[in-house]
């Protein structure tokens, strides 16, 4: 919207966060920003990026969209570059249905955030008396959620160490289960570094390749199994190319990893016995080929 242009860089092969080993790589004189995503709420190598940042006169907004209470060498997600962003879509750990939030990190942006969110006036500062008369004064939009939708979201984040006890008993319980197939070498489980205190946003695996997916997923969905792979990547995505000048950038870990990872059901709701049962249909399948 503002006209930025991304630069897509590959992954790291463990996490699935961005590599901070080829960051540097991908900076030029007109790089204003890094974004890491801290994806299925595993965080990014901060202190690494937050270095090369600060070497390189960059900001760092962190997409920490599912690492609401994640942390990261014991600071949550979100709080360590000068921005974070939360996500409360009905797809995360708390959720409005829509909506987030963004944590100003940096006193040098707090005031202009605050006239972004009164839709482009210095309203607040005419509430406490700053100035005598408000005014349009910068770009701003409505971005506020109603009382309705706060109060849902308030009650769960009010619940969130039982909310997110529950989520990590959860996860636990896939990795205990699915470790002998891993060491069998029919999937890979999520690897969590040492650094990284996670918030069971998701637990996936890795498969063989695109068709042991595609056909797991039937297998799946013939048992009453819900389980889905995640995202296209961006790069390879119609508006990506786009911005990419027509050309999608080779990122070959991003690409062979959304062709091999498969969401498995973790939500609140699930049973201890629910789990057990995607388990066993996981390793029904995958066995079949021993």
């Amino acid at each position: 919207m503002q006209g930025a242009v991304p630069v897509f860089i590959d992954v790291n092969p463990e996490t699935m966060n961005m590599d901070e080993t080829k960051i540097e790589a991908a900076i030029t004189p007109r790089t204003k920003v890094i974004v890491p995503v801290h994806y299925a709420g595993v965080g990014c190598e901060m202190d690494t990026i937050m270095d090369i940042a600060q070497r390189h006169n960059l900001l760092v907004v962190e997409d920490a969209a599912q690492g609401v209470c994640a942390t990261y060498k014991g600071k949550y997600l979100g709080t360590i570059g000068h921005f974070g962003c939360y996500s409360f879509h009905e797809t995360k750990n708390f959720i409005s249905g829509e909506g987030g939030a963004v944590l100003i990190n940096d006193e040098r942006f707090m005031e202009r955030a605050e006239i972004i969110r009164e839709k482009g006036t210095n309203r607040s500062q005419f509430f406490r008396g700053m100035v005598d008369k408000y005014t349009w004064v910068d770009i701003g939009s409505s971005y506020l959620p109603g009382e309705l939708i706060a109060a849902f979201l308030y009650a769960q984040l009010e619940e969130s160490d039982k909310i997110s006890t529950k989520r990590l008993s959860i996860w636990q319980q896939y990795h205990e289960l699915l470790a002998p197939l891993e060491e069998k070498g029919l999937l890979r489980r999520p690897v969590i570094p040492d650094t990284c205190g996670h918030n069971a946003h998701m637990y996936y695996i890795l498969l063989k390749d695109l068709k042991t997916r595609t056909e797991l997923i039937a297998h799946l969905k013939a048992n009453g199994i819900s389980a889905v792979f995640h995202y296209v990547p961006l790069h390879n995505a119609p508006k990506g190319i786009e911005l990419c000048g027509g050309k999608a950038p080779s990122l070959p870990l991003t690409e062979e990893y959304a062709d091999r990872l498969l969401r498995l059901p973790c939500y609140y709701e699930l049973a201890p016995e629910d789990v057990t049962y995607v388990c066993r249909c996981v390793e029904d399948f995958l066995s079949r080929g021993c």
